[in-house]
Parts: structure tokens; sequence; C-alpha cells
């Protein structure tokens, strides 16, 4: 009876290896991923979309002199040598800046990031999701019930797209829908990443940063997203009047391939 209970254990145990195995993106697989860190900002992830420019979500509002942005990483306990550590020089919050309508904040580089297989940017939305559209979210965060355990390899989980009515009917009493929301994951999918600004890309594109994680509160229930297809002309406003002018060369692609070697 003893060794059948071991067994039993060590199945179980097994298991839950597994799964979380099954939740790890392949290493550099999503190159537009960055973790943005420092004292005095909590740790969220965030998108790349230009060599300037992140996108993340508004509670993860970064302090511009104190927080780093990490490109091209995988594992956060270990140097891979493919990362790149630049300092945030510029943070834009979408107005009105207190709103519960909108949680979007954009963050720009102090120095333009170096683009290779590493480190490349997430297109923005051409059309916005569809209920049913199978997507991926990634990010850093505790993927089950400790919300406290230490991010180490990037988390990947697909979620369908989940229609307005579903996804309002599970808010709590405080909580109002906004036009700027889109929502993912339902029953019996694996939908729980809790990292503030988790990156939601369709296809391709860039399609929402995550702004609340009711999934891992319960289940049934689907996350809900910043609906980025609906911000693409306040962010090009942002890119056209707020880039530096760069005079920066780019690497020529022989340069590039001797720096991934």
């Amino acid at each position: 009876m003893t060794f059948l209970c071991i067994l039993a254990v060590l199945g179980l145990v097994a298991g839950i290896v597994s799964l979380e195995e099954s939740r790890v993106c392949e290493p550099h697989s999503r190159p537009w991923q960055v973790r943005l860190h420092g004292a005095g900002s909590q740790s969220c992830s965030g998108v790349l979309i230009d060599k300037w420019w992140i996108i993340t979500a508004f509670a993860c509002f970064p302090v511009s002199d104190s927080t780093t942005a990490s490109l091209g990483e995988h594992d956060l306990k270990a140097d891979e040598g493919t990362e790149q550590h630049i300092t945030v020089a510029e943070v834009i919050p979408h107005s009105p800046y207190r709103s519960p309508l909108h949680s979007l904040t954009m963050v720009r580089l102090s120095r333009p990031a170096q683009l290779n297989q590493y480190v490349r940017p997430l297109p923005l939305p051409g059309k916005c999701p569809q209920p049913g559209d199978t997507c991926s979210v990634s990010g850093w965060g505790s993927t089950g019930p400790n919300p406290n355990e230490f991010p180490g390899l990037l988390k990947c989980l697909k979620v369908p797209i989940v229609d307005r009515q579903t996804c309002e009917s599970t808010f709590d009493e405080f909580i109002y829908w906004s036009e700027g929301m889109v929502c993912a994951g339902r029953a019996n999918t694996d939908n729980c990443l809790r990292d503030g600004g988790a990156v939601l890309e369709c296809d391709g594109q860039l399609q929402g940063v995550q702004w609340f994680d009711h999934s891992c509160n319960d289940p049934s229930h689907p996350s809900v997203y910043t609906k980025l297809c609906l911000y693409n002309r306040w962010i090009n406003n942002v890119m056209d009047h707020f880039t530096p002018f760069d005079t920066t060369p780019e690497p020529s692609t022989a340069t590039q391939m001797m720096s991934n070697e």
C-alpha cells in the first residue's frame, strides 16, 4: 500500500512538472517580449513595437529614471548572452491618465534597441481580434496558485478570444466594461498568467497587454487585455512626436551575424 502511495505521489509530481514545462515558451520565440524592472517600479512585461518604443499596461507605469528594459530575455536566472539592458528615458500614459476606461502606457528607451534574431518588434494590429480567434499570451509571471512564485522562464499560453457579453458577465461589481477591452481565455483552457502587461499576440500581430488576470482567481473566467487595435492612431502620434532623431547607422548584415555568433 505504501509503495502504491509513493507511486501515486510521484505520478502527481511528474504531472505537475510536465504541465509547467508545457507552459514554457520555446526559447527566444518571442523576440519582442520585454521585462521592465528596477527600483521603485514593479516588474512587468511589455512589448517592443519599434527600436525606440515599448507598450505596457497603465498599472505597470514605470519610474523612468530607475527602470531598466531587458530585451532578448528567456531565462531570468541565467545570462544567455542575448540580452540588451537599456534604461527608460520617457514614460507616456494614455490620456485621461486616471480614467478606468484605458490601460495603456508607452515607454521610450534611452537608446534604440539593436534589432537581431533575439530582439525584434511585434507589428501593431491591422485589424481587431474576433471571438473564437486563437491567440498567444506570454509573460514571466506565475501560472499557478502561488502569486509570489519567482519568474524564471518565459511562459506562453494559447487562449481563445471571448465575446464581450461572456466576459462582462464575469466582472466584479466595481469593474466596468470599456470599449478599450478585449478578453481571452475560457473554462477548460490554461489561461492564468500573473504578469502585468503580459502580451497578447494573434496571428503575428500585437492585440493586447494584460489589464486584469481574472482567470487566476477563477479558471472559468477570461482575462482582460487592452484592445490595442483601437489605439493605433494614438500610438503612432506619440512615436511621431517623441522619437529622438537617430543618427546611429544601422549595422550591416555582416556585423549582425558576427554579434550573434
